[in-house]
C-alpha cells in the first residue's frame, strides 16, 4: 500500500462518502441486532459487551487498526489523536472514540495498551480485542471483508446510534472539516447557530510558508512529531539535520524499514527507544524527502534565531498534543 497514493485521494474519497452517507443510514439496518453484542477486551482488560456499552446510544468514531502495522495504522492513529485533541472534552462526553484490532490473535490488551499510551489518547478513546472469531464478526458488520492484514480497510466510520445515522471518512481529509462532519453527528450541536470562524483544527498550529516540504511535513510527520516542542509519538526533530548524515535521512524517510531490516545502529536504536510504534512506509519519493529535510533544516535555524540553541535534553520534555510547532 502506498501511502501518498491514498492521500491523494482521500479529498475523493470524502466527497463520495459525504454523498452516500444519508443513503447508508436508510438502507442498512445498523444498530441494535445489527451491530453485534459480543464480548470484546479493552487496553484495560476489562471485558465489555460490545453494542450495549460501547455503541449504544453514543457518537462513535471507529477505526481498524493492528499494532504491527508498518503502514497506515499508525499514521491513521496518529490522525485521529489530533481528531480527538481538538474535540477536546467532547471526547468521552458526547463522542466516543473506538479502535478495533483486525489482529486479535497478537493484539493483546496490554499490546493494545502500549499502543494507546505511545499515541498519549485519553480515557473517551477504547482499543478493543478480544476472540478472532468475535472481532471478526464485529469488523465484518462494518465493512471488513479481507483476510489480509495489510489490506485491510483504512476508512473510518462515524455514527450516531441514537438517531440512526452512520458514515465513513478517511482519516486522511481536511482535520476541519472531519471535526464539523463528526459534530454535526449531534442533534444539539445541529440546532445551535455556529459562527464561522478561523480554527487552527485544520493547520495543527503550522503556518503555511511556499516551502514545498512544509504542506507535507504537517500531512504526514506533525502528527508523531514536533519540530522543538519535545518528544511525541516519535522523536523531535529541531536540529535532526545536523545530527545525521542528508543521505541517511533521505533512506530513512523513504524507508525505515529497510533500514531496520539491515541493522543499521541508528535505525535499530529509534526502534528500541519508541517501541510501541515504529515509523511506517510512508511511499515518499526521493525529491519529497529532499523537501522535507530542507524544511526540517530551515525550522531548526529559524528557531535558533528566535530561541536560541535547542536546551539539552529538549527531546525528553513534556509537552501537549496540541503543540505541534512553535
Amino acid at each position: 500500500m502506498q501511502l501518498m497514493r491514498l492521500l491523494a485521494v482521500a479529498g475523493v474519497i470524502t466527497a463520495a462518502f459525504s454523498i452516500c452517507s444519508e443513503s447508508m443510514a436508510q438502507s442498512r439496518p445498523w444498530g441494535e441486532g445489527y451491530i453485534p453484542n459480543l464480548p470484546v477486551v479493552t487496553q484495560d482488560g476489562k471485558t465489555l459487551r460490545f453494542y450495549d456499552e460501547l455503541i449504544k446510544g453514543k457518537i462513535v468514531i471507529i477505526s481498524f487498526i493492528y499494532t504491527s502495522c508498518t503502514d497506515i495504522c499508525p499514521l491513521t492513529t496518529a490522525r485521529l489523536a489530533q481528531v480527538e485533541d481538538k474535540l477536546g472534552d467532547l471526547v468521552g462526553r458526547d463522542i466516543f472514540m473506538l479502535s478495533m484490532s483486525v489482529d486479535p490473535e497478537r493484539d493483546t490488551p496490554q499490546r493494545l495498551k502500549e499502543y494507546s499510551e505511545a499515541f498519549q489518547t485519553g480515557p473517551g478513546w477504547t482499543f478493543v480485542t478480544g476472540k478472532a472469531e468475535d472481532i471478526r464478526a464485529i469488523n465484518f458488520k462494518f465493512g471488513e471483508r479481507s483476510q489480509i492484514l495489510s489490506e485491510h480497510r483504512n476508512e473510518i466510520v462515524l455514527g450516531n446510534d441514537a438517531t440512526g445515522e452512520w458514515q465513513r471518512d478517511s482519516a486522511f481529509a481536511d482535520l476541519n472539516r472531519l471535526i464539523m462532519t463528526i459534530k454535526a453527528l449531534d442533534v444539539k450541536w445541529r440546532n445551535q447557530v455556529h459562527t464561522p470562524g478561523r480554527s487552527s483544527a485544520g493547520n495543527a498550529a503550522l503556518a503555511m510558508s511556499d516551502q514545498p516540504g512544509q504542506a507535507l511535513f504537517k500531512k504526514i510527520c506533525a502528527p508523531c512529531h514536533t519540530i522543538g516542542v519535545g518528544d511525541r509519538v516519535g522523536p523531535d526533530l529541531r536540529g535532526v539535520t545536523a545530527r545525521r548524515e542528508r543521505a541517511w535521512l533521505s533512506a530513512y524517510i523513504q524507508n525505515p524499514a529497510r533500514l531496520r531490516a539491515v541493522r543499521d545502529p541508528v535505525a535499530l536504536a529509534l526502534a528500541e527507544k519508541y517501541p510501541a510504534v515504529r515509523m511506517p512506509a510512508l511511499g515518499v519519493a526521493q525529491d519529497d524527502a529532499s523537501d522535507l529535510i530542507a524544511y526540517l533544516d530551515t525550522e531548526a535555524s529559524r528557531l535558533s534565531a528566535t530561541q536560541g540553541p535547542s536546551p539539552v535534553g529538549q527531546q525528553n520534555m513534556p509537552h501537549n498534543r496540541d503543540d505541534h510547532l512553535h
